[in-house]
């Protein structure tokens, strides 16, 4: 895939996030750092209050009620506060923006941005990429075969 100059990528799962700019070209693509997020996500156990509650029915029986998942919930929270950041970096960027996420996050982002980013939305990957080194990033975002529009 050829990541146009100017291009803001966003490198993402639901703790971490890099947004990088394109300084080089199309084909010889330079990914630069503007912005770094990092978010704290501790596990479900050490988030929850308490054991799951039960639900008394009709007679003798009690059901369990799921314990909720608060790390998935954090996960799914931090995809939408990145709309505000990718919009500033957006504003100042004229280029296409590259999302690259786990599915689960890219449809989080999908569903918090905007129409007018959506549309300049040039490819989505479908992968974690936030623990690989900006050059690792280029070359894998530069390998992809397949770009996934929106």
């Amino acid at each position: 895939m050829r990541i146009p100059a100017d291009s803001l990528v966003l490198v993402a799962d639901g703790e971490k996030a890099l947004f990088l700019v394109n300084r080089g070209d199309a084909v010889h693509p330079a990914l630069a750092v503007v912005e770094h997020e990092k978010e704290e996500d501790p596990p479900t156990s050490e988030q929850g209050t308490g054991k799951a509650g039960r639900v008394f029915k009709s007679g003798a029986r009690r059901s369990a009620v799921a314990e909720t998942d608060w790390h998935r919930l954090q996960k799914e929270r931090f995809a939408a506060d990145l709309v505000p950041v990718l919009e500033k970096h957006a504003g100042r960027h004229g280029g296409p923006l590259i999302l690259a996420a786990p599915p689960a996050i890219l449809g989080e982002l999908r569903e918090a941005l905007p129409k007018r980013l959506a549309a300049r939305v040039l490819a989505e990957i479908p992968k974690d990429l936030t623990k690989h080194p900006v050059p690792d990033i280029e070359r894998h975002l530069a390998a992809e075969d397949e770009v996934y529009p929106e």
